[in-house]
């Protein structure tokens, strides 16, 4: 198993219960992978360098996790299809 790190942008228009709803998400994909979570950090709400789908803040997540590199591309996958994360 390989060691990654990967840091995402949700949405600011989230309420808190959303977010961790998201996070939690995340999380129960890379677990049900065979996947473990070594470190998460909510870094809050900071503003974007430049806008992203007309948003100029975002709210940071890390995620450090040991995987398998199959788990990556299902990750991605999944990044893609939900409409709350804005950049991974």
């Amino acid at each position: 198993m390989n060691q990654y790190e990967t840091v995402f942008i949700l949405t600011p228009v989230l309420s808190d219960a959303q977010m961790k709803e998201t996070v939690d998400k995340f999380k129960g994909i890379l677990t049900n992978a065979g996947a473990e979570i070594i470190n998460e950090e909510n870094w809050g709400l900071k503003k974007l360098a430049y806008p992203i789908q007309k948003k100029s803040t975002g709210f940071y997540q890390l995620l450090e996790f040991k995987a398998d590199p199959s788990v990556i591309d299902s990750l991605e996958v999944n990044f893609r299809r939900e409409e709350r994360v804005i950049r991974f």
